[in-house]
C-alpha cells in the first residue's frame, strides 16, 4: 500500500489538494468602492455569502496557499499601492493586516504555491511601472524580501500550480505594442523563476488560473484588444500550456480563480466592460469549464483567491 502524501503531491491512494476556497477583497469600478469582504467556497463549489470585512479594503491583492492547508493574500491597491498581507487560516478566517515586506505593487492573480507548502508572488505594477521581481512565502506564511526579477516585466499575469510542486506565471500587459502578451515563466520546486517561454494561446491581461486534477492547471478569461474573452488554456503536468479551448461563460476580466474539492477549480467575480458581473464557473477534474452559475456576494472585480483546508 502506498502512503498518502500531503501538500500538492498526488499519491496512489488519494488525490491531494485543499477542499475549500476563498475569494476576498476587490473593487467595484462602477460605484468606485473598495471591498475587504470574503466569500468562502465549499468543497462542492458553492460560493457563500459575504463574510464581514477584515483587513484593509483594496483591489488587486494576489493570493496563494502556504503550509499545505492555509493561504495568504498580499499587496494590492487601496487608492495607493500597498505591500501589506493577510493570512487565511485552515478554517478560512482572514486575519488582520500584517506589515508589508517587499515592493508595494498591484499583483492581481500573480501568485501561486510551489514546493508543496510554500508560495510565491511575482510581477505587477509598482510606483515605478511594471516589474518582474518576486517574493517567496515560507511554510509559516512569512513573505521574504524582493528577489531580482526574471522574465518580462508586466502586470495582469495569472499563476497556478502544476506537476505536484511547481508553478507557472503566464500572460499579462506590457507597455509596448502589442500591449498584451502570452509568454509564460515556470517556477521550480525551490521557487526559482525561469526565463520567458514563447507564448501559446490568446494574448491577454487580467486573466486568472488555478490547479485542477491534482497536478495540472488552467488559465481562463481576461482582457484582449477590443474587449474581453472567455477562452481557456490547459497546463500539463510538465508545465506546457495548450492551445485555446473554446470559450465558455460570460467574457470578462479581473476575475479570480482557486481550487476546491481537492481536484477541481472555480473562476468567479470580474468585470464586463464598465459593469460588474457575478457569475462563477466550475472546472471539473479533467479541466472542463462549465456554464455560468449565478454567484453570491458583493459585486466586484479584482479579488484575490486561494484554497485552504
Amino acid at each position: 500500500m502506498f502512503p498518502i502524501l500531503s501538500g500538492n503531491v498526488a499519491s496512489a491512494t488519494a488525490v491531494s489538494g485543499n477542499s475549500e476556497g476563498i475569494f476576498a477583497f476587490g473593487y467595484n469600478s462602477t460605484s468606485l468602492v473598495y471591498f475587504a469582504v470574503s466569500n468562502l467556497v465549499s468543497d462542492v463549489g458553492v460560493v457563500g455569502s459575504d463574510v464581514a470585512a477584515v483587513g484593509t479594503a483594496r483591489r488587486q491583492a494576489g493570493a496563494c496557499e502556504y503550509g499545505e492547508d492555509k493561504g495568504i493574500m498580499a499587496y494590492g491597491n487601496k487608492g495607493a499601492i500597498v505591500s501589506m498581507s493577510n493570512l487565511v487560516s485552515n478554517a478560512g478566517v482572514v486575519s488582520s493586516d500584517v506589515a508589508g515586506v517587499g515592493t508595494a505593487r498591484n499583483i492581481s492573480s500573480g501568485a501561486a504555491s510551489y514546493g508543496t507548502d510554500k508560495g510565491i508572488f511575482a510581477y505587477g505594477t509598482s510606483s515605478g511601472g511594471y516589474v518582474s521581481m518576486s517574493n517567496l512565502v515560507t511554510n509559516l506564511g512569512v513573505i521574504g524580501s524582493d528577489v531580482t526579477g526574471v522574465g518580462t516585466a508586466r502586470d495582469g499575469s495569472g499563476a497556478c500550480e502544476y506537476g505536484d510542486d511547481k508553478a507557472i506565471f503566464a500572460y499579462g500587459y506590457i507597455s509596448a505594442t502589442p500591449p498584451y502578451v502570452s509568454m509564460s515563466n515556470l517556477v521550480s520546486n525551490v521557487g526559482v523563476i525561469g526565463d520567458d517561454v514563447a507564448g501559446v494561446g490568446t494574448a491577454r491581461y487580467a486573466t486568472s488560473a488555478c490547479r485542477y486534477g491534482g497536478d495540472k492547471g488552467i488559465f481562463a478569461y481576461g482582457g484582449v484588444v477590443g474587449g474581453n474573452t472567455a477562452v481557456s488554456n490547459l497546463v500539463s503536468n510538465v508545465g506546457v500550456i495548450g492551445s485555446d479551448v473554446a470559450a465558455v461563460g460570460a467574457t470578462r476580466h479581473n476575475q479570480a480563480a482557486t481550487q476546491y474539492g481537492k481536484d477541481k477549480g472555480i473562476f468567479a467575480f470580474g468585470d464586463i466592460s464598465a459593469a460588474i458581473t457575478l457569475p462563477s464557473n466550475l472546472v471539473s477534474n479533467t479541466g472542463v469549464v462549465a456554464s455560468d452559475v449565478t454567484a453570491v456576494g458583493s459585486k466586484r472585480g479584482y479579488p484575490g483567491a486561494c484554497s485552504f483546508n
